[in-house]
């Protein structure tokens, strides 16, 4: 076996231990969520959010481990709702120029989702562009 052979399944190999990885993190961190949710008996928007974040970090594990690729879209949605979250669990503490500030980073986020989107449907890199 040859050395760029060996040094490509090493980076593989650590490659999926860390998407394991944060497959297992992601899925105790998400059951410690449901813990509390249960202990507290009462489900807040905030609560629905964080499992809504982890659910797209198993989704962007899966597809990551399906086509060897990661659109940059994922981890921006991931983004808009944290700041989404942010908000809303630190929304009396907000002055007027930190929520200003929290929505436009919203919106400029959200542009980039579309400019993405736009630039993958005008100008394809090829057939692996079709289906993201």
């Amino acid at each position: 076996m040859n050395v760029k052979k060996a040094g490509y399944r090493a980076l593989s190999f650590v490659e999926h231990l860390g998407l394991f990885t944060i497959a297992i993190l992601t899925a105790i961190a998400m059951g410690i969520e449901v813990w509390v949710v249960i202990k507290n008996a009462t489900v807040t928007l905030a609560d629905l959010l964080l499992l809504f974040i982890y659910l797209e970090v198993f989704a962007m594990v899966s597809l990551y481990l399906k086509s060897g690729r990661l659109p940059v879209r994922m981890p921006l949605y991931i983004a808009v709702v944290a700041l989404a979250r942010y908000i809303i669990l630190d929304m009396k503490n907000l002055d007027t120029e930190r929520m200003l500030g929290l929505s436009g980073a919203i919106l400029i986020i959200a542009l980039a989702i579309l400019v993405i989107r736009f630039g993958h449907l005008k100008y394809p890199y090829g057939n692996s562009d079709r289906n993201s």
